[in-house]
């Protein structure tokens, strides 16, 4: 746990020594909402151990609201990549969704019905580069299709990665989705099939890393369902769960050779 509160200081969290208004360490904030996304408990069934949890939750909204939790991310999987020894940066990326189920407590303005998976909830929007590292997560009611949410969370990509060319998706992302991201934001959208003839599960080229990164964020039982009244919430909530999986990951990763020497994917090469 020391190690990880290492990494996630290093990568853009507040200072732990400062202390809060109300006296609570930052530190102690952060394990207590780290806690919470991994148990999936309430917010009044935090431990003693840890703050009030109104004043978790105040603080958890603020940085939610400031994009805190982003920024973290953002610097972990950057180290991750120095470390593999590619470039902090990808030129390439894949997206995907996935719809879970609400608690009751959500509100149906922010939910919905996806008739394709047949499940009453949300819907996350996901891409991330080719190692399953998470660029941008966006949650909307279930019933939006996937290529009308692409718009939207292409849109924002493309704003925080100028430098990503490519992105690699199923078949609901075709038809007029794909020539408007070419059009407009100079972004190629690439489907990848599942082959005619295929029978039972089949591992899809590309389509495998963003599927494999969904799996992960449900190992935070907060995630197998969506108890958020916001969805900006939801999104925090994936995002703390994706900061875990990389600091985890960080820490147990050997400094590459070559990590000094950013080099381009094979795939990205070839594409």
């Amino acid at each position: 746990m020391a190690a990880h509160r290492a990494v996630a200081a290093g990568a853009g969290l507040p200072d732990p020594s400062r202390r809060p208004p109300r006296g609570a360490p930052r530190r102690k904030i952060v394990d207590a909402l780290r806690y919470l996304v991994d148990t999936g408990c309430k917010w009044a069934a935090l431990p003693q151990d840890f703050p009030p949890f109104k004043t978790v939750f105040g603080f958890f909204t603020r940085w939610s609201a400031a994009g805190v939790f982003n920024l973290i991310r953002d610097q972990l999987r950057h180290r991750i990549r120095r470390a593999m020894g590619t470039s902090p940066n990808p030129v390439a990326a894949v997206i995907d969704s996935q719809s879970v189920k609400v608690a009751a407590t959500v509100p149906r303005s922010t939910s919905g019905y996806d008739a394709g998976k047949k499940t009453p909830g949300r819907k996350r929007h996901i891409i991330v580069d080719l190692k399953g590292l998470p660029l941008f997560v966006m949650v909307t009611p279930a019933d939006m299709h996937d290529s009308v949410a692409a718009r939207e969370a292409l849109f924002r990509l493309r704003l925080m990665h100028p430098e990503i060319t490519i992105v690699w998706a199923d078949l609901a992302y075709a038809g007029t989705l794909i020539a408007w991201a070419k059009s407009y934001l100079r972004l190629t959208i690439k489907t990848v099939s599942r082959p005619k003839d295929a029978k039972g599960f089949v591992i899809l080229p590309r389509r495998w890393v963003v599927e494999r990164s969904l799996a992960w964020l449900l190992h935070a039982r907060r995630n197998v369902r969506d108890y958020e009244t916001l969805p900006e919430h939801s999104e925090a909530m994936l995002t703390l769960a994706a900061i875990t999986l990389m600091t985890r990951r960080l820490t147990r990763l050997p400094a590459h050779p070559n990590a000094a020497k950013p080099r381009v994917h094979p795939a990205v090469a070839a594409a």
